[in-house]
């Protein structure tokens, strides 16, 4: 009887102690468990880092050409009638809280005429630009890689995000371009070969064009700008942007520096395409006067155009061509469908 109760009460104790050690453990338990809860931060199955992500875009621009062949000749002189579209695709890296680059590929078309352009009652300027009677297009095909700095941070991750934010832009471009023009048959033809400046022509040393060379169909611009972006769901933003690309050449609409005498042309199509004053109506322009070229034959223009003379200025060489581009762009954030199963 002794030993049955004996048994009995270390049978009570040990049952005792456990319980006791359980709570214990229980109680250590629970302590960890609410500091850890009390450190959470929001990481999501390894994807606490997706404030850095990847997106791709689709976009519609509008062009406007700033050049020789404008209303005035002006820098900020534009003519808002030829505004032409473009579109492009994208691909953006962010980087952080405020940094992106992009990389992107446009295509659009650049245009301006004079006679459409050019008040021909604008004594001092545009009656002067309409006797010119150059026009020209250009389809671009641009390449840019462009640095965004937002001006609202965002240390969250893509889902989280600002709901919006203003941001400045610069980066490099480089882009393939080939100014063409329209005959009077209502035909489009390259300029370039045609060496509208004398490019490909025997000039004399005292000709105001001595030693100019072919331009390059690549080139190379500064795209700069503004813009903002705004947060329309969880994976998709929307960017409004106006920008410029600076450019390094004179020549997008195929017009940079004088006349060159009509003789010393290769062909009838470079004589056409270089002086087209002439097919103004008899009216709206000045009477026209011969002349006799370097080749013996006689050819007709406007005093002033279509002669070898230093005053003959057929563009300005000193200014380079700039185009304005205004976009909408759309983006969607790649892989999100992913991370969010693997947060649920």
């Amino acid at each position: 009887m002794r030993k049955l109760l004996f048994g009995l009460v270390c049978t009570f104790l040990a049952l005792g102690f456990s319980q006791e050690a359980a709570a214990q453990f229980n109680r250590k338990s629970i302590k960890k468990n609410n500091k850890r809860i009390a450190s959470f931060r929001g990481k999501k199955a390894g994807f606490g880092k997706n404030k850095i992500y990847n997106s791709f875009g689709i976009s519609v621009s509008a062009l406007n050409y700033y050049g020789d062949i404008a209303p005035q000749p002006k820098r900020i002189s534009t003519d808002i009638s030829f505004t032409r579209p473009a579109l492009g695709l994208s691909f953006t890296h962010r980087f952080g809280p405020r940094y992106s680059l992009q990389a992107q590929f446009m295509y659009g078309t650049l245009k301006g005429s004079d006679v459409e352009s050019a008040d021909l009652t604008d004594q001092d300027n545009g009656k002067y630009r309409y006797y010119r009677n150059l026009s020209f297009r250009n389809r671009i095909k641009e390449l840019s890689v462009v640095a965004y700095f937002d001006l609202f941070e965002n240390d969250a991750t893509y889902i989280s995000r600002v709901k919006w934010t203003p941001y400045v832009y610069a980066g490099v471009a480089g882009f393939l371009h080939n100014p063409q023009a329209q005959t009077s048959a209502g035909e489009w033809v390259d300029l370039r070969p045609l060496g509208t400046e004398g490019q490909y022509s025997t000039l004399d040393p005292t000709d105001a064009n001595f030693g100019i060379k072919a331009y390059s169909k690549i080139q190379v611009a500064i795209p700069f700008g503004i813009g903002a972006r705004f947060r329309l769901n969880e994976v998709m933003d929307l960017w409004a942007d106006l920008g410029f690309r600076y450019t390094f050449t004179d020549y997008l609409d195929d017009v940079s520096k004088n006349y060159v005498d009509l003789g010393v042309l290769n062909s009838d199509l470079a004589r056409s395409m270089s002086y087209r004053g002439g097919e103004l109506p008899a009216a709206d322009r000045p009477a026209e006067v011969p002349y006799t070229g370097r080749d013996g034959n006689t050819y007709n223009t406007i005093p002033g155009y279509g002669l070898e003379h230093p005053d003959n200025i057929r563009g300005n060489k000193n200014d380079k061509d700039i185009y304005m581009v205004t976009t909408i762009r759309l983006t969607y954030i790649l892989g999100a469908t992913f991370h969010k199963a693997k947060f649920r």
